[in-house]
């Protein structure tokens, strides 16, 4: 995608509705201003895994990518952005977004897809062959599976860059209602007392079936001895 920027010298005073930038790598730096509506349209298009091809007044386009953007906190507009100069033909790591496809069988037996990673670390062969997302097919999963980075199919030519056994994807079992959560604390309290001798197991019993609370039991105990 192209966009049309002027150059800029630095503490220049900007005009009404652009933005200041700057595009770099190890052997130069190229600073100049964007219309900043005209790049927040732009960005929402590309991401950070899209070419920019960058004009610079009358000067030759040169390719770039998005490597971070500032953002105003209040007014959630872009403020400043950083671009990496690229060159066409020579492989380059970038980060992929990882987005999920299908219905896992995990999440139809009540259980949740997490996605663990959101980026992924991968190096193309060039500029132009840089993926856009990465899907991972769900539909097999079960509560408990998971899928790492090695798992993952890149589109050819494009590598690895992460730990191969780095989970990106996973499927968590449901998630425990307050009731429950509060009778598996209750358990774990119980079964410690028990291990400690200052409860019988019968009595650990009438607790856990709810024919008796912790309190009873404790007392009724602590008067029989």
């Amino acid at each position: 995608m192209e966009l049309k920027a002027n150059p800029r010298k630095t503490q220049e005073q900007l005009q009404d509705g652009q933005m200041p930038a700057v595009a770099y790598n190890k052997e130069q730096n190229i600073s100049f201003t964007l219309d900043r509506k005209e790049f927040d349209r732009a960005f929402r298009l590309q991401g950070q895994t899209g070419i920019f091809d960058i004009t610079v007044g009358d000067s030759e386009a040169f390719p770039a990518l998005v490597k971070s953007v500032q953002m105003d906190k209040r007014r959630r507009i872009p403020i400043h952005v950083d671009f990496t100069l690229v060159h066409y033909g020579e492989p380059i790591e970038v980060a992929v977004p990882i987005h999920t496809s299908g219905k896992a069988r995990g999440a139809i037996n009540g259980g949740m897809v997490d996605i663990v990673v959101h980026n992924l670390s991968v190096v193309a062969p060039g500029p132009r062959r840089i993926p856009q997302e990465l899907v991972i097919d769900v539909t097999r999963l079960n509560i408990g599976d998971h899928v790492t980075a090695g798992q993952i199919k890149l589109p050819q030519g494009v590598t690895l860059a992460a730990d191969a056994d780095l989970i990106v994807v996973s499927v968590l079992p449901p998630r425990m209602s307050e009731g429950e959560a509060a009778a598996e604390d209750q358990a774990a309290q119980v079964a410690g007392l028990v291990a400690a001798g200052e409860l019988s197991e019968e009595a650990a019993e009438a607790v856990l079936e709810g024919e008796a609370t912790l309190e009873e039991v404790k007392a009724e105990e602590s008067q029989s001895e």
